[in-house]
């Protein structure tokens, strides 16, 4: 049997189910239900969304975005140990603390290149489509395997700590999955013949400096807006990379893509819409100011930037 992303998807579902059923038990949260009811909707959307009509997904996530935008989603006070006790164990185990962590990228290594053409029963054993992400999602589990060894824990002590680190997080856990999606509904609309229409009736593109500039910057200002870089470029890349950069002026289109993901990096660096990238880790760290992360990344953002159009404007045709 060939391991497929749809198993790590049930996995997935299981574990946000999971944290669905600790959260309603957890009576030191005020808004159990509502809370539950959020990544309960999640996980069904993991176990169950590509078996149930389109419509219906919709319903979902806009039903989870209305408890979250109403402020229903609260994280409760799960059981933990005392400070002292975590101490003692992280000053026990030393450096091998970080042992879980360093497997998770050797897996997915090992997995997505040595492990490419092995096969069990004549059948790839890994899913060639995805195969980066199966791996990845074996590296999560022999870490999680690696934890429970060196702690002497149980998995279900894994499955309290997801629920903790859910909780800190909050609803922003989902906001990948959701900016993704508004990405494809702005590809659907037609957002990136509308960002062409503009850009050529409003800013001269007969220089190429100006053309990459647009392309460039635009990546990172839909990147501002949307929160992903990935969302972002289908916009740019069809109303200002494909028909401006490539066909005008014969741009190779891998240069295009890479340079400008490269730049719709540069505003992830800067906008609190990538909530998983620079709120969650000022929330973690319980930093006064939510946008410390943010306000430390923008000097690095805006020269990279810069150099971004630099190297397009020098390599577009390499």
């Amino acid at each position: 049997m060939t391991l497929t992303l749809d198993h790590f998807y049930v996995l997935v579902g299981l574990l946000l189910g999971a944290v669905a059923v600790m959260n309603l038990l957890d009576r030191s949260n005020p808004r159990r239900v509502t809370t539950a009811m959020f990544w309960g909707l999640y996980a069904l959307l993991y176990l169950a969304g590509e078996r149930m009509p389109p419509e219906a997904v919709g319903a979902l996530m806009i039903a989870m975005a209305l408890v979250a935008g109403f402020g229903w989603v609260r994280g409760g006070k799960p059981a933990m140990p005392g400070e002292d006790e975590r101490r003692a164990s992280a000053a026990k185990l030393g450096n091998r603390l970080f042992l879980p962590a360093l497997l998770l990228p050797i897996v997915t290594v090992i997995g997505a290149t040595l492990l490419e053409d092995v096969q069990l029963g004549g059948l790839p054993m890994l899913d060639q489509k995805h195969l980066t992400l199966v791996s990845l999602g074996c590296g999560a589990l022999i870490a999680l395997g690696a934890a429970c060894w060196l702690t002497r824990s149980t998995p279900l002590q894994g499955v309290r700590e997801a629920r903790r680190l859910v909780d800190a997080i909050s609803w922003a856990v989902v906001l990948p999955h959701m900016l993704a999606v508004l990405g494809l509904l702005f590809t659907e609309a037609g957002v990136g013949k509308a960002v062409a229409h503009v850009t050529t009736s409003y800013i001269n593109m007969d220089s190429r400096l100006v053309a990459v500039a647009v392309f460039c910057i635009g990546m990172a200002l839909f990147t501002i807006v949307m929160g992903n870089g990935f969302a972002a470029f289908p916009v740019m890349a069809g109303g200002v990379g494909i028909p401006v950069l490539v066909n005008m002026y014969g741009a190779n289109p891998a240069v295009m893509a890479a340079i400008g993901m490269f730049s719709a990096y540069c505003g992830t660096l800067m906008t609190p819409m990538a909530a998983n990238f620079n709120i969650v880790p000022a929330v973690l760290l319980d930093l006064p100011d939510k946008n410390a992360v943010i306000r430390a990344q923008i000097p690095t953002a805006l020269p990279l930037l810069g150099a971004n159009i630099l190297l397009l404007y020098f390599l577009m045709n390499q």
